[in-house]
């Protein structure tokens, strides 16, 4: 049964502009790679733009078996394409993947076609 993950990030002040230059190479000349890390990952990522007074962030979704260990194995890569991607959201968001802070992962909490139970 797919499962759904979804976190909110901030970019930091000033970095929308390399945020979005971000993903138009993700969108463009590294897609292919992109994909296949998805693909890899066994998750179909999916991802938003929302802008508030507080500042820009980033909504990621992550769809698939087991998206939750999917994301906390994305930045165990060593290939070219991880190392660069795990710099970019550094450089953009302030935090590295490769070391996420600690605490427990966004949870949901309700779904509008099936009821969640928590643990």
């Amino acid at each position: 049964m797919k499962q759904l993950f979804a976190m909110a990030v901030p970019i930091l002040p000033g970095k929308t502009k390399d945020w979005k230059k971000f993903i138009d190479e993700l969108r463009d000349k590294r897609f292919n790679e992109f994909s296949q890390s998805r693909k890899k990952l066994g998750v179909r990522e999916r991802t938003f733009l929302q802008s508030t007074p507080q500042g820009d962030h980033v909504l990621v979704t992550l769809e698939g078996e087991d998206p939750y260990t999917a994301f906390s194995n994305f930045a165990k890569g060593n290939d070219e394409f991880t190392k660069w991607f795990v710099g970019q959201v550094k450089e953009i968001h302030g935090f590295d993947l490769q070391n996420p802070p600690s605490g427990p992962l966004p949870e949901m909490v309700i779904d509008s076609m099936e009821a969640v139970l928590h643990h």
